[in-house]
């Protein structure tokens, strides 16, 4: 299989506990009633909204250095002379080779290829992570990255530090500030495929999901985020993160070379 085959669906049990088949008017009806919660639902969401805007912030040192293609700058210049700035701090395992960087944040960076729509309101946007640039330069050209990737592993807290997050920077003359920052399931606003599964009948497919009686949807959390060279889920060796199948020259691999730290 070349890395230009689309990789094949894989073969999964028949579906059981299917939902109730019912007439149109009786499945409007029901789409009717859980709108209300839904609509519901959003109001809650931009009320939440509302509470981020009127957080406090937190000034940070703009003069951290920071490390790209052109070597190091400042932290302040990712603002690209802009007011604000979105990043996500991609984890990453020293030493590993393509396939075995983290597939949850390969997940998110592969969602956020394209800022254009946060560059029109006057929001930048870049890719922070720990790893030494000269490993990450490879991988960014890799995965196909268009947008702004630096290493962070020298820089302090919050710029560096811990990864997985989603942070917000405000900039003011040459003061910046760090406005918000959020991980673990808050980085799903990121991920709009994770979304549009859970519109569907099975969700997920994952284990922790309320699920009807008999709708059976028992793997791992986050059990498809990586798949093998058939396009099966696994975590074991052979997989690669799943967006990873679509590049030039991805093959079958044995090893996910995880013997460095994860930063």
């Amino acid at each position: 299989m070349s890395s230009s085959d689309p990789v094949p669906a894989p073969s999964r049990p028949a579906a059981t506990g299917l939902p109730e088949v019912v007439d149109r008017e009786t499945w409007e009806a029901a789409r009717a009633e859980l709108l209300v919660e839904e609509k519901a639902h959003t109001r809650a969401g931009d009320a939440l909204a509302a509470k981020r805007r009127r957080m406090p912030m937190l000034e940070v040192d703009g003069d951290a250095t920071v490390v790209g293609p052109n070597g190091p700058v400042p932290f302040r210049t990712l603002f690209d002379g802009r007011e604000e700035l979105l990043v996500y701090q991609h984890m990453w395992w020293d030493g590993a080779p393509h396939q075995g960087q983290c597939e949850g944040c390969t997940l998110t960076a592969w969602h956020l290829q394209d800022s254009a729509y946060l560059r029109a309101p006057g929001v930048s946007f870049a890719i922070l992570t720990t790893g030494a640039w000269e490993e990450v330069e490879p991988f960014v050209a890799f995965m196909g990255y268009t947008e702004p990737c630096f290493s962070v592993r020298d820089t302090p807290a919050p710029i560096g530090g811990d990864m997985g997050y989603l942070q917000c920077y405000l900039r003011d003359g040459e003061r910046v500030f760090l406005t918000y920052a959020i991980t673990g399931r808050g980085t799903e606003v990121a991920d709009p495929a994770l979304g549009l599964l859970d519109l569907t009948a099975f969700g997920r497919r994952e284990a922790w999901q309320d699920m009807p009686p008999g709708r059976v949807a028992g793997n791992d959390a986050c059990w498809l985020w990586r798949i093998d060279v058939d396009g099966n889920p696994t975590w074991g060796p052979t997989g690669r993160p799943a967006a990873q199948w679509t590049r030039p020259g991805a093959t079958a691999e044995t090893t996910l070379g995880r013997t460095g730290t994860h930063n």
